[in-house]
């Protein structure tokens, strides 16, 4: 049975042992940040649990981060499964055949309305996540609602939103993202752009807010195939938009139509602080919440981070499917290297039939406009693409740096990247949309020695008698 919303979810994480209490008083403003950066430091990911703050100081709504992607395990109780396999056929399912929302009337997130000038989003634990760089908090887990004024299909995205007031936010959101281009057709019209924005959600929400698919799609009938069961919507107040009825916490509002202003800079999923600049700004009309609600992070900056963890399982299987299944290729495997944030840094195993697969499966993997693999690998099918040291092997002794790496120039950049220019150039300037990419065929292209290692059969005899040589306790 799919999880009602956010609480549900929750208790199914602390019935499973991956729901950690932090009853211990914390503050917003340094605190929360530096506690969820130390549980990436110190706890390995199967152990890592995600967190729940219960005593904020200042504030009676706790702050829950990690409960999404502190782990790949705790994505997969996200979604009701228990594997990496399980994980691919709910999001199969989910594309494949999409279950439509249902409207209803009435829903636990308008327990409390206010509007206009009741509407203060200071008063809640939005914390700092950049002490002495960011100017001020932000929001890193906005379920960011919006429409296409055309087609009128639905939107669900996440991008940073700078607090800048009572009922004001900044955004930022990329060029190419599909939100971006609802501003612009309203921009284009001189009319404002109508927003939800949802704080807190069944796990369903926030995977597809995340993840990168067809802008045919309605990606509530996206979490609805997702979760098993329709998406019960609600009505907002004072916009055309519906919201999921369950929400923890519900911001309506609108983006003015052609008016820009400084947002940023923020501690981004790079590592690096990103750049600020004019953009758009969100003007909030009314707040609806539930009783006693509850705060949703995602831990970000740099990887790895619960960001990074979520944009790669989102993404692996997507690129996996369009290389074997759509462009037939034989490939093994796919990993989008959380050192890269999910998406700068690809690696693909391949079982290579001749010279040009390598750079049929490159140019595959260039082809998608999620701005895959500025750095990409394409390694042979016996290299484990999750083991560095295996890649790092085939780097090493499968490569002639003059025959075998590949740049491909003027091409779409991340607009992140620190690479493309110094902080001083804003962001969305011309310079930082056009960039480069590098693919490494690290694939053998001959015959080569025999692997200097014992006998597999003599590694596994003495791996099923390991213990009777007294090395580990």
């Amino acid at each position: 049975m799919a999880y009602r919303d956010l609480r549900s979810y929750l208790a199914a994480l602390e019935e499973k042992g991956k729901l950690k209490r932090v009853r211990k008083e914390v503050d917003k403003d340094w605190e929360i940040a530096a506690v969820c950066r130390q549980l990436f430091y110190k706890i390995p990911p199967e152990r890592r649990p995600a967190l729940m703050f219960e005593n904020v100081k200042g504030f009676k709504i706790p702050v829950v981060a990690g409960v999404l992607g502190a782990s790949r395990e705790i994505y997969a109780i996200g979604l009701e499964t228990n594997s990496v396999d399980g994980i691919n056929r709910k999001w199969d399912q989910a594309l494949e055949k999409p279950i439509p929302p249902r409207l209803v009337k009435d829903g636990p997130c308008k327990e409390n309305i206010l509007m206009g000038n009741q509407v203060d989003i200071q008063k809640l634990p939005v914390p700092i996540w950049t002490v002495g760089e960011d100017p001020g908090p932000f929001f890193t887990s906005p379920y960011v609602i919006t429409k296409d004024p055309e087609t009128g299909i639905r939107n669900v995205g996440t991008y940073r939103m700078q607090v800048k007031g009572p009922n004001k936010t900044g955004f930022l959101i990329g060029k190419v993202q599909d939100a971006a281009w609802h501003v612009k057709k309203n921009d284009d019209r001189n009319k404002p752009t109508p927003v939800a924005v949802v704080i807190g959600a069944d796990p369903s929400i926030g995977y597809v807010s995340v993840s990168k698919m067809s802008e045919t799609l309605d990606e509530f009938a996206v979490a609805g195939g997702l979760r098993g069961e329709p998406v019960d919507l609600i009505p907002c107040e004072t916009i055309p938009l519906e919201v999921p009825a369950t929400a923890e916490i519900v911001l309506e509002g609108e983006i003015p139509p052609n008016a820009r202003e400084l947002e940023g800079p923020f501690g981004e999923y790079t590592g690096y602080m990103g750049p600020a600049g004019q953009q758009p700004f969100f003007v909030i009309k009314c707040m609806t919440f539930r009783n006693n609600p509850i705060y949703q992070a995602f831990i970000s900056q740099r990887p790895p981070s619960e960001s990074s963890c979520i944009r790669g399982i989102g993404r692996e299987w997507p690129l996996f499917k369009h290389l074997k299944y759509v462009l037939n290729l034989p490939v093994k495997d796919v990993r989008l290297k959380e050192a890269g944030g999910s998406g700068a840094y690809v690696v693909v195993s391949l079982k290579k039939q001749f010279e040009g697969h390598v750079k049929q499966t490159m140019y595959g993997i260039w082809s998608l406009r999620t701005g895959f693999g500025k750095i990409t690998v394409i390694v042979d099918d016996d290299i484990d693409i999750w083991d560095d040291f295996a890649i790092d092997w085939a780097l090493s002794w499968r490569v002639r740096p003059d025959k075998d790496i590949y740049i491909e120039r003027d091409v779409q950049a991340v607009g992140l990247d620190p690479s493309q220019a110094p902080p001083s150039v804003p962001q969305h300037h011309p310079i930082r949309t056009v960039g480069s990419r590098v693919a490494i065929d690290a694939t053998r292209k001959h015959d080569y020695p025999a692997i200097s290692l014992p006998p597999k059969e003599h590694l596994d005899l003495v791996a099923g008698r390991w213990k009777e040589y007294g090395i580990e306790d």
